[in-house]
């Protein structure tokens, strides 16, 4: 039988649902599984949320001391799924307990705090891994696979992006997103940084990004309740507002090591879009296209086709593709949300296990930050504004 792991979950609300709905079911997609996930503790603000938590996303024990919970020593797995002012001081005291981590993304507000967590994790020696996971979506790896099998031969360009329109109301909540305290960012940090780390995962590092940064909402009505709510969540236009000093948008030109060229737009003000994460790669043997309202789907064109077939075709990822044995038995037969976290999960655990460093890991969301700083200092300035390496 495969070794149990003892996981403590750091933060609740919507992302810890999606984890320990990927810890209740990685066994059951994958088996034998490389561990069992034990919901051992859930930490949250207080003691009525934690043991709210506990409850539903089936912990075995409720603490609203995170710091005490890291240091136990029966606990294997620290997931950290907190508001981003919080990943640093709670991963860096994780890593210094000794215990494997995983981070939600943004990896942290600014490049400095992740560079402080990709250190405390190096001197640790721990498994760690910063969860962008829509590069677990089966499509997305199908396309590095093409890519790396040189099927669409040297890349040309990348096109990205990530369009929302949860926030384009004036009137919806000032979550903690739209605060830089919090967030470190807008747009940038909490959804163009998954477009960021998909361009990195397919056509390598980003060396230079010119950016326009926009910001649509100066004010947005404030909370009501200790929940923070998201979008169409709430609304109330006679509520007292409060600043918003993040950014709504970003669109920027982008320049790759390898020589590719492309362009990133994120926003969540884009009416009409829901979760349109998209890429268009073209090289000299062929092209690939993505979106994830269609996530089974992957769209090729090689350009040794023969004349009477050129074009686009759709690929339906299934047992064939990446990831396929573990997940549904039917090409095209679903895939959500929860797989990709659940893939997510398999691909830790694996890790853990076997004493190795995941991808995408606190390297890898350092580098990432290191972009999403760069394109904050290019919207300010307007001028290309080279990557930190």
């Amino acid at each position: 039988m495969p070794k149990a792991l003892n996981v403590a979950m750091i933060g609740g609300g919507f992302m810890g649902k999606a984890h320990a709905a990927a810890y209740a079911a990685m066994p059951m997609f994958f088996w034998p599984a490389p561990a069992i996930p034990v919901r051992k503790v859930i930490v949250d603000v207080s003691h009525e949320l934690a043991e709210e938590g506990r409850v539903r996303y089936g912990f075995e024990e409720a603490s609203s001391d995170w710091r005490a919970v890291v240091r136990r020593p029966d606990i294997d797995v620290v997931d950290i799924v907190t508001p981003n002012d919080s990943h640093a001081e709670i991963a860096i005291a994780a890593a210094e307990a000794g215990k494997h981590i995983i981070c939600e993304k943004p990896l942290a507000r600014t490049a400095a705090e992740a560079k402080a967590m990709r250190d405390a994790v190096g001197k640790a020696g721990t498994v760690n891994m910063v969860a962008f996971n829509y590069r677990r979506t089966p499509a997305v790896a199908l396309a590095r696979k093409y890519i790396e099998e040189g099927r669409i031969g040297r890349i040309l360009n990348f096109r990205g992006t990530y369009l929302q329109d949860w926030s384009a109301d004036p009137d919806s909540p000032l979550s903690w997103r739209f605060q830089k305290k919090v967030a470190g960012s807008g747009a940038i940090g909490d959804i163009g940084t998954h477009v960021v780390d998909i361009a990195r995962y397919l056509v390598g590092e980003i060396a230079e990004v010119c950016a326009l940064v926009q910001t649509y909402h100066k004010t947005r009505p404030v909370q009501s309740g200790g929940l923070d709510k998201l979008g169409a969540a709430e609304k109330n236009a006679t509520a007292a507002r409060g600043e918003v000093d993040v950014d709504d948008e970003v669109v920027t030109l982008l320049k790759f090591d390898g020589g590719a060229i492309g362009s990133l737009e994120a926003t969540r003000n884009a009416y009409g879009r829901n979760n349109f994460l998209t890429f268009e790669v073209h090289g000299t043997g062929g092209s690939i296209a993505f979106n994830y309202e269609r996530r089974d789907e992957l769209q090729v064109m090689f350009a040794d086709d023969p004349a009477d077939a050129r074009g686009f075709r759709t690929v339906y990822t299934g047992p064939a593709h990446p990831y396929g044995s573990g997940l549904w038995p039917i090409p095209a037969l679903g895939i959500g949300y929860t797989e990709t976290k659940i893939v997510e999960c398999y691909d830790f655990f694996s890790a853990v296990v076997g004493g190795i460093q995941p991808s995408p890991n606190f390297e890898d969301g350092y580098r990432t930050a290191c972009v999403a700083d760069a394109l904050g200092e290019s919207g300010e300035t307007g001028a290309w504004i080279k990557v930190q390496q």
